[in-house]
């Protein structure tokens, strides 16, 4: 049955998101996009959560695109057509906007609305099999000004066009070089935990002030706008946290520090 699982690991600092509906390579249904959503929101009002990895169930696929087989009856009307797009929107945002970092672990098919989601994410692992396109070119649909400004926001304007444009099949390989993935790792979904653990080791404060700052980059903001003035209290907020003064101890007695996020 499709739908959307969520695990954490021993400490609790990291939480896997799986998209599960294995039988259509995780294609996803209205009611995963809407579970998406609701994991993301109930994640971000948990603050032990320092890093969120997501995945797709199997090693099939990570996400192949949009469940079309249900579209007959999700958007055979405007309103229903209306409230999918709301749904879409909604979970992409959340992921986009979540406020620690989000690892997307991609293992298989990565395409379409797969590709928006890993697009989404921080950071991107691969598996050798991944396979990654954009096929709306062959679909004959539209695509978004703001999934075009995501796309071009993380590979720049000339790769992100190249992709749009000739909807090719991109390997793992060739992801990794146009800097699609951050790398390419045999057992992708190890790669991905030793990351995210590694992330939640670090100060909470500090990943969370960058992680708005990358976001504030990404958007296009200008520097004397309210996000760099959000950036800039959230640095502020860093110097003035328990967390600064227990970095500089552990830093002077070469011991491990301990960082609890205040």
């Amino acid at each position: 049955m499709a739908g959307v699982d969520c695990t954490f690991s021993p400490s609790g600092h990291v939480a896997t998101v799986t998209l599960s509906n294995p039988d259509r390579y995780n294609a996803m249904t209205l009611a995963m996009w809407t579970g998406l959503g609701d994991a993301l929101e109930s994640l971000k009002a948990n603050a032990a959560v320092r890093a969120v990895i997501l995945r797709g169930d199997g090693d099939r696929a990570f996400v192949s695109g949009a469940d079309i087989s249900e579209f007959a009856e999700q958007r055979s009307s405007e309103a229903g057509v209306a409230a999918y797009e709301v749904a879409v929107a909604r979970a992409q945002g959340a992921l986009e906007q979540f406020p620690r970092p989000v690892i997307a672990a991609i293992s298989g098919v990565c395409y379409g609305g797969g590709l928006g989601l890993a697009l989404a994410c921080d950071l991107r692992y691969a598996a050798p099999n991944a396979r990654f396109r954009m096929p709306a070119a062959r679909l004959g649909l539209g695509y978004t000004l703001h999934g075009i400004r995501r796309m071009a926001a993380v590979l720049g304007v000339a790769q992100a066009a190249e992709l749009f444009y000739t909807a090719r099949v991109c390997s793992a390989a060739d992801a990794a070089h146009i800097g699609l993935v951050n790398a390419v790792d045999e057992d992708v979904f190890a790669r991905a935990a030793e990351v995210a653990d590694g992330i939640a080791a670090n100060a909470p404060m500090t990943i969370a002030a960058a992680k708005l700052a990358f976001n504030t980059v990404l958007a296009g903001t200008n520097d004397a706008s309210a996000d760099a003035d959000a950036v800039a209290a959230a640095v502020k907020a860093c110097f003035e946290s328990e967390d600064y003064v227990e970095g500089r101890k552990a830093f002077a007695a070469k011991r491990t520090p301990d960082f609890k996020g205040r």
